[in-house]
Formats: structure tokens, C-alpha cells, sequence
């Protein structure tokens, strides 16, 4: 049942609107536009139905409200007004709303308009689904194509991305980052994760799957993936430029391997230099390397790659977010289920196949 928030200081008028519509729908009541704005990042209903006139924050002052917050904005808005002017009725539009309705409102046509804004905004909430679903599956066939030179990697962005979005999680919670961690930069971060080691393709097998350790001239190469990364999603966004999320998986693609106290690649950076987004990066991407097998070595245990991160407290990792880690470490444990069968399970070997890692 789609819920329905109706916002009138006229308790009358929300009474008879609740009657109306208290059948069909879950209906909730906000006397003020301030109530209407705390149940709406509480509860978040499928429709608005909004006085334009009410003391304090009016209708159209409530309405900017929303459409300054990603989460709300999306939520059609239907203006109620007594006022049958044809200014009020523009400025209603012009605000970002829906639809306006007189009141006293008209049970039928208050059905009807709501039904006709529902369905509207399903047909356009699809879409944007189906757009966005694509282009997280080209960024997993990114990661399948690169597997072919890397073993284990789509592995270790399915994994990574879990562990991202667990740690966010928790800065989050904890409100450790304040207003710079959002549940939709969180959405955002889960959909470059996948990107982050796209700066490999450039990188010669020979070096990626050397078993013995790299001299300092293939060490150096290695640390090529993340500025060729940054590179090649530049690239991209230029020519994709409505795709936000390229932008931080070109930020995450750079620097995922920068160090806390300055001593990472490329740039060097320190501190909080670093993009926080980098330094969440960090911590999910070393733990999952130590619990991976790799061409040349074998896997260390959940508690041994744990102490890792946690001994790289304040050199590699900012101390706030390996505190966060401290606390959902098991959580990390848990998160450590089989990928689906990779490209080298197909039989796509280019390699030797006593490989074992990426």
C-alpha cells in the first residue's frame, strides 16, 4: 500500500483529506512544514499532498526544503490550495511540485491525481533503475575482462566493495566524518569500488603474475595502475559526463594506495590530504589482498590480515577508520563467501594454471 503524507495546519481540512484517502493508502498527518520534513526523513512517503499556506515555513519554503535533500527531492509533491489565482498556481509549479489541487478538494479528482502522480513516478523510478543496474554490470564486465590478466580480481571487488560499504556503515553511525558520510555517498562509493584497480589493464602480465619479488623498476610499474586507473575513467567520464559516480572512482582509482603519514604512491599525500574516500579504500583493500591468495604468497588468516590493518594504524591508515574497522572486524570475517565461478574456472587460462592468485 503506498503511504501518503498530507501537511495542513488546518486540522479540519486534515481530517477530511484522511477520510478521503485512509482506505486506499497509509496515510500520515504533519501540522507544519517542519513536522511534514521530519517525517519525510523518517518514513519517506511515495506522495506529498501540501498546504501552500500555514505559519512559519509555508508550502513553497517546505518544498525547497526537499528538493535540497537527495534522498527527498524525488518524491512528487501535489500542492493543496484554497488560492485560485493563476500567479499562485505557477508559483506552485515553478517551486518543483507536481500538481495543485483547490481545496475544498473533490474526493474523486483527489484520487485520480493522485493515482495519475503515483504512476508517473514509477515509470520514471524504472529506468533510472534499469540505467543504473547496466552500468554496474559494464563495471563488472570491466572487472571479468581484466581477471583474464589478474586472477582472483573480480573476487577481490566483490569482496572490497562489501567491506567499503560495511566500514562506511559504520563512520556513519558513529558520525565520526559528520555530514562528509551520507547513505548516498555511500551508494555512490559501492558503484566506483568495482573501478578502483582498472589502471592493471595497463600493466604487464609478466609483472602481475611474477611469482618472485619485483625488482624496483617493476615495483614502479605496478604503481602505474593507479594513475593509468585515473586516466582511462577520465576518459570516460569526458565522454560520459552525467555519470557522477565516475568521480570518485576516478579519486578512488588514484589514490586508494596513499598512506596516511605520507609515504604511499603516487602523490604521496598526507593525513587528510588524502580523500576520505581513498582512506576507507585503503583499509578494505589490504584486508582483502592479506586474505587472498596471490601468485606469490599464500592467504593469511582472518586475525593475521586483522593485525595488519590494525598495526597500520596512523602510518598506512587513518586511525578513525581503522577504529571503525576494530569494530565491525568480525563483521569483515563474515563477508569472506566464494565469489561466483571466475573466468579461469571457465577454462579462459592465459596462464600457467599453478597460478593461484591475482
Amino acid at each position: 500500500m503506498k503511504s501518503i503524507l498530507i501537511v495542513d495546519d488546518n486540522l479540519v481540512s486534515l481530517k477530511q483529506i484522511s477520510a478521503q484517502l485512509a482506505k486506499d493508502y497509509e496515510v500520515s498527518l504533519a501540522k507544519s512544514g517542519e513536522l511534514a520534513l521530519q517525517i519525510c526523513a523518517r518514513e519517506k512517503p511515495d506522495l506529498i499532498l501540501l498546504d501552500v499556506e500555514m505559519p512559519g515555513m509555508d508550502g513553497f519554503a517546505t518544498i525547497a526544503r526537499l528538493k535540497e535533500d537527495t534522498q527527498l527531492k524525488q518524491i512528487p509533491v501535489i500542492f493543496l490550495t484554497g488560492n485560485r489565482d493563476t500567479a499562485t498556481e505557477v508559483k506552485c509549479l515553478e517551486s518543483g511540485a507536481m500538481d495543485f489541487i483547490t481545496k475544498p478538494a473533490n474526493a474523486d479528482i483527489l484520487h485520480y491525481r493522485i493515482e495519475m502522480h503515483l504512476d508517473f513516478a514509477a515509470y520514471q523510478f524504472h529506468p533510472e533503475c534499469a540505467v543504473k543496474e547496466l552500468e554496474d554490470n559494464i563495471g563488472a564486465s570491466f572487472m571479468e575482462l581484466l581477471e583474464c590478466k589478474d586472477y582472483n580480481l573480480t573476487d577481490h571487488v566483490m569482496h572490497t566493495g562489501k567491506y567499503v560499504e560495511l566500514l562506511m556503515g559504520e563512520l556513519l553511525e558513529e558520525g565520526v566524518f559528520g555530514n562528509e558520510i551520507t547513505a548516498e555517498n555511500i551508494s555512490v562509493m559501492k558503484r566506483a569500488t568495482p573501478f578502483h584497480d582498472i589502471g592493471k589493464i595497463g600493466i604487464s602480465d609478466i609483472i602481475l603474475l611474477k611469482k618472485s619479488s619485483l625488482t624496483e623498476i617493476e615495483y614502479q610499474e605496478i604503481c602505474n595502475h593507479t594513475t593509468i586507473g585515473a586516466q582511462v575513467l577520465k576518459t570516460i567520464y569526458e565522454r560520459a559526463p552525467n555519470q557522477d559516480y565516475l568521480k570518485t572512482a576516478i579519486t578512488i582509482a588514484e589514490g586508494h594506495h596513499e598512506h596516511y603519514d605520507g609515504t604511499g604512491y603516487p602523490r604521496g599525500l598526507k593525513g587528510d590530504e588524502i580523500p576520505l574516500y581513498c582512506r576507507i579504500m585503503a583499509v578494505a583493500n589490504v584486508y582483502d589482498a592479506c586474505v587472498t591468495d596471490r601468485v606469490y604468497r599464500k592467504k593469511l588468516s582472518h586475525d593475521d590480515a586483522c593485525k595488519v590493518i590494525l598495526a597500520g594504524r596512523g602510518t598506512e591508515f587513518d586511525p578513525r577508520v581503522v577504529d571503525a574497522f576494530d569494530k565491525v572486524r568480525n563483521k569483515f570475517a563474515s563477508l569472506q563467501v566464494p565469489a561466483k565461478l571466475s573466468l579461469m574456472d571457465k577454462g579462459w587460462s592465459f596462464y600457467n594454471e599453478t597460478n593461484t592468485g591475482s
